[in-house]
């Protein structure tokens, strides 16, 4: 049987990609600085590259959930040609209040429910408390902590509050900056 690896968690949007608003093409999409380095560090570290990605995009019927994988195989490849390859992708399309039809529900899935994590460290046999998550908003910190991950990274920009104290975590400006996260075990956050 394999042993456990960890992963490194990435929020889609905001952390992956500029944040837009209901991204679902392909020319709509703009990498941020550093994610493409940064994956190639962990990948070299022994991390699994895992995505995890709230869509109410496809809840408020903006787009279909077979654009929105188009969009992520083509975002695979982009990742492939970097000598990257991501090790799967977890999305929620569902949201409680603006959801319409099958997708107006609370679905465990979304953040900051932990759904999308826990599925992803079976089916990937992932060790999820060595695994680092970087996410842009609060909710992304609140699932990961939900689900066990010790070393939570806030991307800022998105979030103008910040996230106070109730999830510990560590706040960083650019990509470049988490890095350190993978050659530091022991890291306390």
């Amino acid at each position: 049987m394999k042993a456990l690896a960890p992963a490194l968690f990435l929020d889609r949007d905001g952390v992956v990609n500029r944040e837009i608003g209901y991204l679902s093409k392909p020319e709509q999409v703009e990498f941020l600085p550093g994610i493409f380095e940064l994956c190639r560090g962990a990948q070299a570290a022994g991390y699994k590259l895992i995505i995890i990605t709230n869509q109410s995009g496809i809840a408020r019927e903006l787009y279909s959930e077979s654009e929105f994988h188009a969009l992520m195989l083509w975002m695979t490849a982009q990742f492939a040609h970097e000598q990257i390859r991501l090790d799967g992708y977890y999305f929620c399309p569902h949201h409680p209040e603006h959801g319409i039809g099958r997708y107006r529900t609370d679905c465990p899935d979304r953040k900051p429910q932990p759904g999308m994590l826990l599925k992803a460290a079976q089916e990937h046999r992932i060790d999820i408390e060595q695994s680092i998550l970087i996410g842009d908003r609060c909710s992304d910190l609140e699932a990961g902590a939900a689900a066990g991950v010790q070393k939570l990274v806030l991307l800022t920009g998105t979030e103008l509050a910040g996230c106070g104290r109730e999830v510990k975590h560590i706040a960083v400006s650019t990509l470049h900056e988490v890095t350190n996260l993978l050659t530091e075990p022991g890291l306390s956050m």
